[in-house]
């Protein structure tokens, strides 16, 4: 998601008075994005910020079923039920979190992450199915008994195999994505060709903590042998859940296949859920989707073996760590001009991660949120202006040795004399042509890794 909530045309509804209000909780999301870094008033900030957010959740769920039911809208009581299990449960249960943990970082990236994926999933689906733009991902969900019966089915399962005491967080979790995931998914089917899909979403450390712990693996890491125990673990838990409502015909397991996340966001669009809930196990977030039964359309897909099972996982491993390190560099442009930031990412973004900053208080907000490997510096700013910026980042420990480039047109001995007990790497003229601007950072990173 990054670190703040960027508004784009396809977000508007089409309801003008609706499509402001949603401009204002992204607003507000990304004022808590900023208020988040600054760490002495940090809590009460975010206190204050996140009570506005839910207040004006609230009052614009109610102003939107106001007017669902002035043209009688179909969808309403679904509606209703999405509006009701985020204002009642979802934000109620990340508040206690982020009170239990006294607001640190990871507390609020949950927060911030999960607001952010629901509204921004919530806007794009069934807001818009209000006029007809797009369908309710939520039509085909199981009666609420049901619902019921599956939610203390895995109460106790957590229970009884790892001993966590679990809340719920969403009882209709979007596949917003919450900390670093594992993605499982498991796929059933009957003689009469249906099949039926299960998906189950760890966040890692809740893997390390439980499994891990629980054979004796000390690494602190994933590795093939918690996630052998995981899978067969996992398939226990959906067994007993299954069991829980026979079906008239006979489902067994087919194939399972491990997921990235963007495998899991697009085989979680394109079906319907019967029940998605979002669990906070204490040691991590953990996700149960269930997708309605389909008759399937037979295509071969490369699904774990038994046989090979050791060396997919090794792949998996190798391929989310290979990843990882070959990540594009993060970099932080700040600058307030909004012809130097486009001319800037236009420049880079091909071989780096790109954010951009228009101010000294939201380039720092970023460096808390993303650390970035290189910060360009504009030196002009109004309010903070580029050497005020430098001073706070390398009067902060975590993040003092950032290196940081001036990106300026001042090179007079004053303005670098002004700097140099700051330690920057260096400057980039504005006035150079792009492709030389280009080559010193291309030749920073280099020696750095050489």
């Amino acid at each position: 998601m990054g670190n703040y909530l960027v508004w784009e045309d396809r977000y508007n509804i089409g309801i003008d008075r609706f499509d402001k209000e949603h401009k204002k909780l992204f607003k507000i999301i990304n004022k808590l994005f900023q208020f988040s870094g600054q760490q002495e008033k940090g809590a009460w900030v975010c206190q204050e910020g996140i009570k506005y957010f839910k207040d004006h959740a609230i009052k614009h769920f109610a102003e939107e079923e106001a007017y669902m039911e002035s043209i009688s809208y179909q969808g309403l009581e679904t509606h209703r039920r999405l509006h009701e299990d985020f204002s009642t449960r979802t934000l109620p249960l990340l508040e206690k979190e982020l009170e239990q943990t006294g607001y640190e970082q990871e507390a609020i990236y949950h927060f911030l992450g999960v607001c952010a994926g629901w509204l921004i999933g919530h806007t794009l689906t069934e807001d818009r199915a209000i006029l007809g733009k797009e369908a309710s991902k939520w039509v085909n969900l199981m009666p609420e008994e049901e619902q019921f019966v599956v939610k203390q089915t895995i109460f106790r399962l957590l229970h009884d195999l790892f001993q966590l005491e679990a809340q719920v967080v969403s009882e209709c979790y979007g596949g917003e994505r919450f900390g670093k995931g594992v993605y499982y998914r498991l796929t059933y089917a009957s003689e009469k060709g249906n099949q039926q899909e299960v998906i189950l979403v760890f966040e890692e450390k809740l893997l390390v903590d439980t499994v891990g712990k629980m054979i004796g693996d000390t690494s602190g890491r994933l590795n093939v042998v918690i996630m052998d125990a995981a899978r067969y673990t996992a398939r226990q838990f959906v067994e007993s859940v299954r069991k829980r409502f026979p079906s008239g015909e006979a489902y067994l397991l087919e194939s399972e296949h491990l997921l990235t996340y963007e495998q899991f966001q697009k085989m979680f669009d394109k079906q319907l859920p019967q029940y998605s809930m979002l669990f906070d196990t204490g040691v991590g977030y953990f996700a149960y989707c269930s997708m309605t039964p389909h008759q399937a359309k037979r295509k071969k897909e490369a699904a774990m073996q038994e046989e090979q099972t050791m060396t997919d996982i090794e792949k998996y491993l190798k391929k989310n760590e290979k990843e990882n390190r070959n990540q594009k560099k993060k970099l932080l442009v700040v600058d307030d001009s909004d012809t130097v930031q486009l001319a800037m990412k236009g420049l880079l973004q091909e071989d780096y991660q790109i954010t951009v900053a228009n101010s000294g208080t939201s380039a720092i907000c970023c460096i808390t949120l993303e650390r970035p490997d290189l910060v360009l510096l504009d030196y002009d700013m109004p309010v903070c202006d580029g050497v005020q910026v430098l001073k706070m980042i390398r009067s902060e420990t975590e993040f003092a040795d950032i290196p940081v480039f001036f990106l300026t047109g001042k090179v007079d001995k004053a303005s670098v004399s002004k700097v140099i007990p700051l330690k920057p790497e260096g400057y980039l003229l504005k006035s150079a042509k792009p492709s030389d601007i280009k080559k010193n950072i291309d030749r920073y990173f280099a020696k750095k890794e050489s």
